[in-house]
């Protein structure tokens, strides 16, 4: 696996429009190479075996199950509706012809 060039961090910032000063190039270089060290390592182990995942921990879904139930009355949703016409709130038009 080859190794991350400054002049790389530097076409990277260009297009993300980063200003990097040189310590922070210097800094962006050798970061970014421990991290493709690290994917080297990791290439190096047998993962045969272990099925894909999108997490390492198993995740549950915390929303409620959609259930009915009776919504609010129409007046209380209405009560502080500053414009109200046929049982709906009454905004201005933004739709211009």
């Amino acid at each position: 696996m080859s190794q991350i060039s400054r002049e790389q961090v530097q076409h990277v910032a260009h297009l993300a429009r980063l200003t990097l000063t040189p310590e922070e190039e210097e800094r962006m270089t050798r970061d970014l190479n421990k991290i493709l060290m690290f994917f080297q390592k990791l290439n190096q182990l047998d993962t045969d075996d272990v099925p894909p995942t999108s997490h390492v921990l198993e995740l549950t879904n915390v929303m409620r199950d959609d259930v009915k139930r009776p919504s609010w009355p129409l007046e209380e949703v209405l009560k502080n509706a500053p414009d109200e016409e046929n049982g709906m709130f009454r905004v201005p038009a933004v739709i211009e012809e």
